[in-house]
């Protein structure tokens, strides 16, 4: 009895031991070269017969606890040499397969069988399904071992219509393990491709209902439908069609629809096939929604209106199409009815200013929505806006506003209207939203954004029109600016205007609540002057009064919002001149002119201009024959001067003769803007002896002078006959240099033999009023010189005038 446990345990040991031979020796483990992990190895090491060695170096015991292959050597201690070595692998059990399934992919397709394999073994596994029926058994063995989790195998084809049972059985070097038997008919295995060619037809002029076809080349018996607008989650399910078309209804129009079919080969039992897709959008129809519309009217002045329409874009549902455009009509009161049409979803008309009928509809490409009519009434004054609106900065970029109705009207409030855009926006608000009168407040996030300003606008609704409107400035979350204003400066007086351009709308991060100024002397680090200016009161620009003269200062500005204040914009350099400066400054430029002047005078001709610069002591008086004795004792007998020129004359020459003076006979050189030469004096026959008004010398010349180089003045003769009698020649001109200074000059211009003509009127032209009271003649104005951009050359030639060379006619006297 004793022998034969000891055989049994010799036995053990042989089998459980492990010995790896090796050329100079054996290693021998106390365990099989397969354990469990904290599994205790014994070690030994021996050398073969003829090997020599005085110590070996091994581990004589160890413990294996992580998975994989571990190896142990023996080496001789004196030279390193090695002796031998063994492999110990560390591993589990396998687990039982669970989740055994089997499929054939359509009719004609191979088997394959799938199981879940539990736990890595990390060791080798050997796994076999196992098909019975009741005829045969057959066994396969796993063709794909790289997938440590899962199992599967293909199988042969199989009886269609016949039971199977299959159980996967897996094993290895530390045990074994077998799964559930799976039984199943092979019909309820085969699932069929999917369907294809799937087609959607709509009926003719409807966008609802279709009919949806598909194509099966696998004799399946049994399909399904289902479909959903593409952007909905919710499927509609239509269940076991035996054909291959199914006809829909009540579809949305314009809308995306999905739809797909799935099929299997029993109607009752098998797997169904993978779901074949396909999308299509439903066609347009005419658009069912009524545009919820609202307006603002404005007076531009007493004839004319302005009115803002707005309205919001209709849902898919309402618009059932893409909306074209819009169609407004404006009727006044027996007036014609004037159509607009705009793609916007507001419009505004500057009207005439009475009552109108307005109607807006919206078109697609199937025809226009329902007309939604307003009637304007210009009776309703001044409607109250709300009252006392706030609002709080809120996560997620949106913002809380809240207000309270208006103190009066509050009876005729339909809703409210609240409205906002990003503050220096342009164009009108296009974000609003409608409320009723109960709700008096609101969240808005549509279009808000971080670090923007927003101008927010509460209207109280009456009948589609608002009243005046209640605003906030508001924000979500803001920053300090990121820039500063851009400034420029202008001296005024002790002072500085100060002016600059608002910051751009994606450097403020916010609300601008403030300006400030800087303003220090340039050569100063001390004395900084800061200028606070609210926004409620900005303009754009600020006076900086009470600056000293002959000082450099330097300007800046910031912009500031409740986050903070921004970085200086640009600095500007301000100096004031002191008076002193500016009096030299005048003083060159008087000098500079006195110099010009002088420069033309001493150019200009010097019997043209001595008449008026030179001293009255310097010029000496010629006696004026109109003056004399003779002309006072004769001028009232006329009878006595219609006496014969030659006799008249002779009686002249028995006065004293005045002393000769010399006179030049000046010449003219006609130009495009020359002057022309009119007669001055043209002395009527009357009691009172009124002078007439001189002309203005100043006349463009004839196109006839313009080619001729100088000619003389142009004088009455005695060829003209009567007229020539009536006109006396050119006595003398009165010239007067200011108002308490008369000067009289007395020249004469002898025409060879005849002399008729005194001096020209083109050389000194006044422009002179009749004085009825002393029948004297008075300068309205004088200039020195001409109005041509240069003066005019004048040419003088000498000559004498004596009274006995002047022939008066005195006929006119006695007419």
């Amino acid at each position: 009895m004793f022998s034969m446990w000891i055989m049994h345990v010799a036995m053990w040991c042989v089998v459980q031991a492990v010995t790896e031979s090796c050329d100079k020796g054996d290693m021998i483990a106390s365990t099989d070269s397969v354990v469990l992990p904290g599994s205790n190895i014994t070690f030994s090491c021996r050398l073969k017969q003829g090997e020599r060695c005085k110590e070996l170096i091994f581990n004589s015991s160890e413990m294996v606890l992580t998975y994989g292959r571990h190896t142990f050597i023996c080496k001789c201690k004196s030279n390193e040499k090695l002796i031998c070595g063994v492999d110990i692998y560390v591993g589990n059990p396998p687990d039982q397969p669970r989740n055994v399934s089997c499929i054939q992919y359509g009719r004609d397709g191979h088997i394959t069988c799938t199981w879940d394999k539990g736990r890595p073994t990390h060791i080798e596994t050997t796994y076999v399904i196992q098909l019975t029926n009741e005829t045969e058994c057959l066994s396969f063995f796993e063709e794909n071992v790289e997938n440590p989790k899962y199992g599967s195998l293909k199988l042969t084809k199989l009886n269609f219509y016949s039971n199977y049972t299959a159980v996967v059985a897996a094993s290895n070097r530390l045990g074994n393990a077998s799964s559930l038997p799976f039984t199943f008919m092979f019909i309820d295995i085969v699932k069929p491709h999917s369907p294809t060619d799937i087609l959607v037809k709509f009926d003719n002029f409807s966008a609802t209902n279709c009919t949806v076809l598909w194509q099966d080349q696998q004799q399946t018996q049994s399909c399904r439908l289902r479909y959903r607008p593409a952007n909905n989650h919710v499927w509609n399910m239509v269940e076991t069609l035996n054909a291959t078309r199914y006809y829909l209804h009540e579809l949305k129009p314009h809308t995306e629809y999905e739809f797909q079919v799935c099929c299997r080969f029993h109607p009752n039992r098998g797997i169904w096939s993978e779901w074949s897709t396909f999308r299509i959008q439903t066609p347009e129809a005419a658009p069912t929604g009524l545009l919820d519309v609202w307006y603002i009217r404005q007076d531009i002045d007493s004839q004319k209106q302005n009115i803002t329409l707005f309205w919001k874009v209709m849902s898919k549902s309402e618009a059932r199409g893409k909306i074209l455009h819009y169609t407004l009509s404006f009727q006044a009161l027996k007036q014609k009815t004037n159509v607009y049409d705009t793609t916007q979803t507001h419009y505004v008309q500057v009207l005439p200013k009475v009552d109108y009928n307005i109607t807006v509809c919206a078109h697609n490409s199937k025809g226009n929505s329902p007309l939604t009519s307003i009637v304007t009434d210009l009776s309703i004054l001044d409607l109250p806006p709300p009252q006392n609106i706030s609002f709080t900065p809120m996560e997620n970029n949106s913002i809380f506003v809240i207000w309270e109705p208006p103190i009066e009207s509050a009876a005729f409030i339909n809703g409210y209207i609240v409205k906002w855009a990003e503050t220096n926006s342009p164009g009108p608000h296009l974000n609003w939203i409608k409320f009723s009168t109960s709700q008096l407040s609101t969240v808005i996030s549509e279009s808000i954004k971080q670090d923007a300003c927003y101008d927010i606008h509460v209207f109280a609704l009456y009948s589609k029109r608002t009243g005046r409107a209640a605003a906030a400035r508001g924000y979500s979350k803001q920053k300090a600016p990121s820039a500063g204003p851009q400034i420029s400066t202008a001296v005024n007086g002790n002072g500085v205007w100060v002016s600059w351009e608002e910051i751009p709308g994606d450097q403020q991060m916010g609300c601008i609540i403030s300006y400030k100024i800087y303003l220090q002397k340039k050569t100063s680090e001390t004395g900084l002057k800061v200028y606070d200016i609210p926004i409620e009161t900005s303009r754009n620009s600020f006076l900086i009064t009470d600056l000293q003269h002959d000082v450099n200062y330097v300007l800046w500005m910031t912009a500031s919002t409740m986050a903070g204040e921004s970085p200086k914009g640009n600095e500007e350099l301000v100096y004031l001149e002191s008076s002193s400066e500016w009096i030299i400054v005048l003083a060159a430029c008087i000098f500079f002119g006195i110099s010009v002047f002088i420069c033309l005078v001493q150019s200009a001709q010097k019997d043209f201009l001595l008449a008026v610069l030179v001293p009255k002591w310097y010029r000496k008086a010629i006696p004026d024959p109109a003056n004399s004795t003779w002309a006072k004792k004769y001028s009232s007998v006329a009878d006595e001067l219609n006496l014969h020129s030659n006799q008249f004359v002779s009686y002249l020459s028995s006065f004293e003769e005045p002393e000769t003076i010399e006179v030049e006979e000046v010449f003219i050189k006609s130009e495009p803007a020359a002057f022309k030469d009119i007669s001055i004096f043209n002395i009527k026959s009357s009691e009172d002896h009124h002078w007439p008004t001189i002309g203005n010398s100043f006349e463009k010349p004839e196109s006839g002078e313009q080619n001729s180089e100088y000619k003389p003045l142009v004088a009455s003769t005695p060829e003209d006959g009567d007229n020539y009698k009536c006109h006396l020649p050119y006595l003398y001109k009165k010239v007067i240099v200011e108002e308490t200074e008369q000067i009289s000059e007395y020249l004469a211009n002898p025409l060879t033999d005849m002399t008729v003509n005194y001096l020209p009127s083109n050389i000194l032209s006044p422009i002179m009023d009749t004085n009825e009271e002393g029948n004297e003649f008075e300068c309205k104005s004088f200039s020195i010189f001409p109005t041509t951009s240069l003066l005019m050359p004048v040419f003088s030639y000498g000559g004498k005038l004596t009274l006995d060379a002047v022939k008066i006619d005195g006929s006119c006297f006695t007419e």
